[in-house]
């Protein structure tokens, strides 16, 4: 897939034959090191939400994480090559702790452009990510996992993955934390965003 710079994607991968990816909290942590590695140096990155066997990040891509090196070729944009070393070191430290040979992801990170789609959809993929867990059946409220960009936005942790003024900027996401948790809690009907998420 090939990236366009100043533009939201919806990024999402799982584990082959949805196998778990993330089996203990330092799993978790784990990959998140290194999407910050690798990843956000391309990207802003406004929420992510990791689960069991399958993770989503809402990005905004950048002119620098999306310019061409003199081919064609989308997978020498410097965000799909960030995108593919952070899932292969991930791969390679789970295979080299559990003992476990081969490929963890699925070969394709999939990408969903947003910015086709009003206003109201764009802040809709974001809660919708936060929200996964608890469709899930993970946790009863969306701060009862940890594993999710939820916390900082709603004011419950410090966290600097994500570029929540960008974020606010291009979702209109709201500055108060009781007004965000207010919004942030009404679960999204899946049926209601099947086909563009």
């Amino acid at each position: 897939m090939r990236y366009e710079a100043e533009q939201l994607y919806h990024v999402y991968n799982r584990g082959n034959n949805q196998q778990q990816i993330f089996f203990t909290p330092g799993h978790y942590v784990y990959f998140l090191r290194k999407i910050r590695q690798y990843v956000r140096p391309h990207c802003e990155i406004l929420c992510y939400c990791s689960m069991p066997n399958h993770f989503h990040l809402l990005i905004y891509t950048t002119a620098a994480g999306c310019r061409d090196q003199d081919t064609s070729s989308s997978t020498k944009q410097p965000i799909v090559q960030g995108l593919a070393l952070a899932l292969s070191t991930y791969t390679q430290g789970f295979n080299k702790e559990t003992g476990r040979t081969g490929a963890l992801f699925q070969s394709k990170t999939k990408a969903r452009r947003l910015l086709d789609l009003y206003e109201q959809y764009l802040r809709t993929c974001f809660h919708y990510i936060h929200q996964n867990p608890v469709r899930a059946g993970l946790a009863q409220r969306l701060e009862g996992w940890v594993y999710s960009s939820y916390p900082e936005y709603a004011g419950l942790r410090n966290g600097s993955m994500c570029n929540q003024q960008v974020a606010r900027e291009l979702l209109d996401i709201p500055v108060e934390y009781d007004v965000f948790r207010r919004e942030a809690e009404q679960m999204i009907d899946p049926d209601r965003v099947a086909g563009w998420l």
